[in-house]
């Protein structure tokens, strides 16, 4: 067992001393920005925000042509005055003022003629101030690449810049020295991203497989972060495989939009980071142009104004011939980064351990002595596991784990149901379908074969005992499975034409719905995977049938067809009852093993914040706070969720069809707010707002969802209670999550002062978690000992510190993945494995546990209640651990009662249209 885990984060070494970097900094100035702004005026662009220039383009297009550009700053195009580019030497006007004309004109269309690009880079070429503007100066500037600022809490923040400039400058050092293992060299080049920096292995790894050539590099994205009550920021460094697409399984029109990484020269004598960057770009189909085209922010388009020598590539030919560009055409290739949806890849994601710590030690030893590892984590407890049942094992029979399961569940269905009949619907497409889920049904809660009960031409089984009477009806789909037809007249929003598609499927259900008035209903229906639906957008009917179904008073589960999964039929018919069971409320959490620490009659309860934009499932957006409540032990509310209209808790099944109700209603600005621009109706009516009417807005709801949790937390008082928030969930409506923001036993509302939670309930107890989400928030890790062996570790980790209020999280690896050696390697694939890039490898993500509040010795005393034994924040880390496992499922990636919350808000969907029609809602 090991006994210490590795954290691949770095941060800046105390003994090292002052960090100080020699750079040149230029900054757009009053008079280019002056400029510039007036030109994008005369193109048309910029009409919302005409003090905005769109540099993002511009941005990507230095980063990858202007030579010793290692960064650009942060809101250059608005405010002139702040740092634009940061370099190792200055950019020589003969390569910045080419670049910037050529990104001036390509702000018109192509049909527009226009010089204004040629006349501007001629102007910013001339030495004469007579001729108009000049390129700004280029400053010398010692920065600090480790300025910190503490936080009152304790929490060590970066200066703002650095969360983008110091990737780059990593990126870049890292870069400088090749990767070597197994006799395999490879060497990086640096491609900006939006939160940080990746490195990327280039050229590609190679995989011969079937007949064909796949290809693959090593991918380390790398961004900085802050840890809560930590002394000092972090850099995170992770690791994983990057595939290229060399065969497109799709045809144009499918192609949304995929990444395109560009390897070009410079069309100029280069500097010190000459050939060291990949160009971003994306392309796909554009409807309007009726084929593809380069998309957003792309600087490929502009490449063959800068350099008129070489061949550049066009969406069409690299759509057709991706294996020949990545191979490179002249001196320029290119390779599209690989997406399922555009067909299989022969090389599998992830890297094992032992090739992951080989990475993490070269990317030590590259950034000595500025940056040191934080220090390994060791266990802080050995109950890493609730009272779970005995898995089946040498001498015990197998069969009695499932009798036990077994009952589990039938005792859950009979709480839940509490005396009512469980009324299911089942619609399938394919008769192996049915009949799976007829005989898996049974076999779950421990029931003998069903009886049929329905007529020739009613398909109807019934099982019944001990408190339980389940009625299947089961017939075929029809329509209702159909994809949904939606209008495609354009001149109407999308959200309106989809709403008009989803009333007609909602009435075609209400005409086939049998009314069961006495039990709780269920409907599970059979569709087509959502692969089947790519091809027309909003196509796939499964919202929609959920909305129509929720009406009815029903909930909802779906399947797919056998053809459309690589499961086994027994295995998805056995998790589509499993997800049943859980909508039902159905379901409860085992017992913990953490110790007397932790109150007997303590309940759980968990926060989610539903956020769905014009891109959501219904194409209308919202925001629904979710909260449900988990009481383990009692009887039929077991599982609550939290009525914001009515102000009460509810059975979880009936939040679910609460939830499928929700409107956003209008988000009016409190009176004085700035309502500059968006004219008298114009926020009802769906029209464009001003920044500072959209921000008021904002402000309103993020005021509105901090006091349904204030009221939340006030319904919650009678019993002690541990509150689980998920960060990167909910602190865009709750700043005061931010880790800047947090204190010990503290929480903050608003822009009022943080006060004592306990002044929200006297044994009230806060944990937040953290994943790594899309930003890599958290830091990937292995576990290792001694002897230089590396692999997998499950349980809670900690560092000495008594104090210490942050814990990691890791949980047990899933079987596929644990009968992989972990030693396998994959980007130094030796003889004895050359099949290892074919392997899929999974690393456990690490979840970050803060416990945020608990009844400390500081907290007993400020609430006067000094002698009570205090809290140990180990074993609330311990138990939150824990509500990650159930017996019926592989560990959770949160908590139990998070869980539930999230899957909750699958519910919510409301449709444009439906605010009109009277809907209301109290959500934010």
């Amino acid at each position: 067992m090991y006994r210490t885990i590795r954290i691949a984060a770095y941060e800046p070494d105390p003994l090292h001393g002052p960090w100080r970097e020699e750079m040149k900094v230029l900054r757009l100035g009053k008079e280019l920005h002056t400029e510039l702004a007036s030109i994008q005026a005369k193109a048309g662009k910029g009409s919302v925000r005409p003090d905005r220039l769109p540099v993002r383009r511009l941005n990507c297009l230095l980063q990858a042509m202007a030579p010793g550009v290692i960064a650009t700053g942060r809101n250059a195009g608005t405010d002139g005055r702040l740092p634009w580019l940061y370099a190792k030497e200055a950019v020589p006007s003969e390569a910045l003022a080419p670049v910037i004309g050529t990104w001036a004109a390509g702000m018109y269309r192509e049909e527009d003629d226009n010089t204004e690009g040629a006349d501007l880079e001629e102007r910013l070429r001339s030495d004469d101030p007579a001729e108009g503007v000049q390129l700004p100066h280029w400053e010398a500037e010692a920065v600090d690449l480790a300025e910190t600022v503490t936080s009152p809490g304790g929490t060590a923040e970066p200066a703002a810049r650095l969360y983008g400039l110091l990737p780059e400058w990593v990126a870049f050092r890292l870069a400088a020295r090749p990767f070597r293992s197994g006799g395999t060299t490879l060497h990086f080049r640096v491609e900006s991203s939006g939160s940080g920096a990746r490195l990327v292995s280039w050229p590609p790894q190679r995989y011969e497989r079937h007949g064909q050539t796949w290809y693959y590099s090593a991918c380390l994205n790398i961004t900085v972060h802050t840890v809560p009550f930590a002394p000092r920021f972090r850099v995170h460094v992770s690791t994983r495989v990057r595939r290229w697409a060399t065969r497109l399984d799709v045809r144009p029109h499918q192609l949304g939009g995929t990444t395109v990484l560009l390897d070009a020269p410079l069309p100029w004598p280069g500097g010190r980071d000459r050939g060291h960057r990949l160009m971003v770009n994306a392309f796909g189909y554009d409807r309007r142009l009726k084929g593809l085209a380069w998309r957003h922010h792309s600087p490929a388009p502009l490449m063959p104004e800068l350099d008129i020598v070489r061949n550049y590539p066009q969406p069409a030919d690299l759509f057709t011939h991706p294996e020949r560009w990545i191979n490179g055409s002249g001196d320029v290739a290119a390779g599209i980064v690989y997406h399922p949806s555009i067909g299989p890849h022969k090389v599998g994601p992830g890297l094992m351990p032992r090739e992951r710590a080989d990475l993490d030690a070269w990317v030590e030893e590259g950034l000595r002595p500025m940056l040191t590892r934080v220090p390994d984590l060791t266990r802080v407890t050995r109950s890493n596991t609730p009272s779970l049942l005995p898995r089946s094992g040498a001498g015990r029979d197998p069969g009695v784990r499932g009798a036990q399961l077994a009952l589990q569940r039938r005792a859950a269905l009979a709480r839940a149901l509490n005396g009512r009949p469980l009324e299911v619907d089942v619609l399938w497409q394919s008769p192996e379908t049915r009949a799976a889920l007829l005989a898996e049904l049974p076999r779950l809660v421990g029931l003998p074969p069903g009886e049929s009960v329905g007529s020739a031409d009613d398909d109807t089984w019934r099982w019944w005992g001990e408190g339980v009477e389940i009625r299947v009806r089961a017939r075929p789909a029809g329509p209702v499975a159909d994809a949904l037809t939606v209008s495609q007249e354009r001149r109407r929003p999308r959200a309106v034409r989809l709403a008009e598609s989803v009333e007609e499927r909602c009435r075609l259900v209400a005409d086939q719905m049998v009314s069961r008035p006495d039990g709780a209903g269920v409907v599970i229906a059979e569709i087509a995977g959502k692969e089947r639906f790519a091809a027309v957008p909003d196509s796939d009917p499964k919202h929609a049938l959920r909305i129509a179904w929720a009406r009815q008073g029903r909930l909802s589960q779906f399947v797919n067809l056998p053809e459309d999964t690589d499961s086994s039929l027994q295995h998805r018919a056995r998790w589509t009852w499993l997800d049943t069971f859980r909508q039902l409320g159905a379901i409860s959490p085992p017992a913990h093993r953490v110790g007397a620490g932790v109150p007997g009659d303590l309940q759980y309860a968990a926060l989610w914040l539903v956020r769905h934009t014009r891109k959501g499932p219904t194409r209308h957006p919202i925001r629904r706070l979710v909260a449900v409540r988990v009481r383990p032990g009692e009887g039929p509310g077991v599982i609550d969720g939290w009525d914001a209209e009515r102000a009460e808790w509810v059975a979880y099944p009936k939040l679910l069809l609460l939830l499928s109700q929700a409107a956003e209603p209008a988000a009016e600005p409190e009176k004085g707010e700035d309502t500059e621009g968006s004219g008298e109706g114009a926020a009802t009516r769906g029209g464009p707002r001003s920044p500072a009417a959209r921000s008021g807005v904002e402000q309103h709801r993020q005021r509105e969802t901090e006091r349904q949790i204030r009221a939340l937390l006030f319904q919650l008082r009678d019993r002690p209670t541990l509150l689980l928030a998920d960060v990167g969930n909910m602190r865009q409506c709750w700043p005061g999550l931010r880790n800047g923001a947090l204190d010990r036993d503290m929480l903050g509302f608003g822009t009022e002062p943080a006060q004592r939670h306990t002044l929200y309930g006297d044994d009230l107890r806060v944990v937040l978690v953290r994943d790594a989400n899309a930003r890599e928030e958290v830091a990937e890790w292995y576990a290792h000992d001694a002897k230089g062996r590396v692999g997998f570790a499950e349980g809670v980790w900690g560092t000495a510190e008594n104090e210490s209020r942050v814990f990691a999280s890791t949980a047990s690896t899933p079987h596929t993945v644990a009968k992989l050696p972990k030693g396998l390697m994959k980007l130094a694939p030796t003889a004895q494995g050359r099949t290892a890039p074919g392997k899929t490898a999974w690393n456990p993500g690490q979840l970050e546990i803060t416990v945020l509040g608990c009844l400390s010795e500081k907290a007993l005393a400020d609430s006067g209640r000094e002698g009570e034994p205090p809290d140990r924040p180990a074993e609330w880390a311990t138990l939150t651990h824990q509500l990650r496992y159930h017996d019926d499922y592989p560990p959770l990636a949160r908590p139990f009662p998070l869980h539930l919350a999230r899957l909750a808000g699958e519910y919510v969907l409301p449709t444009a249209g439906t605010q009109e029609e009277g809907s209301t809602s109290s959500a934010p």
